[in-house]
């Protein structure tokens, strides 16, 4: 892993920059990283990271949930979100605004944001009780759900999930950013927990990362 890192920050031509990850663990909860020191500290248990710190890289590591890095293009300030479809639930991308807009004195206004490579809504299935807790949590939850099933089982699309709750926090749509690549139908490209079964095996991880340079 080790090495790993080191091949990805000399591709992107940052062996000097210091590399800020987190213990993932499908929460709500946001770091501020406040300095250097903060930066190079142990990784904590949270699944959104900000900054507003030059030369640092905040990451996020995923194989199908989706990963979002925002920047405030007023501000400098920048953050790298794990959204699954439990921090989707706990509005985390809401939360991290909300954190930057507390911290950074952010406005929602100048904020850019992209949403990385995850399972698409062609491939995930979730249960009745995840589908129900969308429903009842999210007034326009319907728009991205599809395929329902007598068994209760649809398809939902955490990318437009998480793209309604910058919009209404106030981000402006067209400065949201999708790939729509899925992470389970294209193996070409992308480790994906569920097509590798993640359960009972290990599987790799996607890092996506955001920082500033001065």
């Amino acid at each position: 892993m080790v090495e790993n890192r080191r091949r990805f920050l000399r591709a992107l031509d940052a062996v000097d920059w210091t590399l800020v990850t987190a213990r993932q663990v499908h929460s709500a909860d946001v770091r501020v990283v406040v300095d250097l020191d903060d930066a190079r500290s142990q990784p904590v248990t949270c699944d959104a990271l900000s900054a507003d710190i030059p030369r640092t890289l905040l990451a996020v590591q995923t194989a199908d949930c989706v990963p979002v890095l925002v920047a405030d293009e007023r501000t400098g300030a920048f953050a790298a979100i794990h959204a699954g479809w439990r921090g989707t639930l706990a509005r985390i991308v809401a939360r991290t605004v909300e954190r930057m807009q507390y911290t950074y004195d952010s406005r929602p206004e100048d904020l850019r944001v992209a949403l990385g490579p995850a399972i698409g809504k062609c491939c995930l299935e979730m249960g009745p009780e995840v589908i129900e807790n969308f429903s009842r949590e999210f007034s326009y939850a319907e728009e991205h759900i599809s395929r329902r099933r007598e068994n209760g089982k649809a398809h939902i699309d955490l990318n437009r999930m998480n793209a309604r709750q910058l919009i209404d926090c106030g981000v402006d749509p067209d400065r949201i950013h999708h790939t729509d690549l899925c992470t389970f139908c294209q193996d070409d490209l992308f480790f994906s927990y569920r097509r590798e079964n993640g359960a009972e095996r290990p599987v790799g991880r996607l890092m996506g990362v955001i920082g500033r340079t001065t």
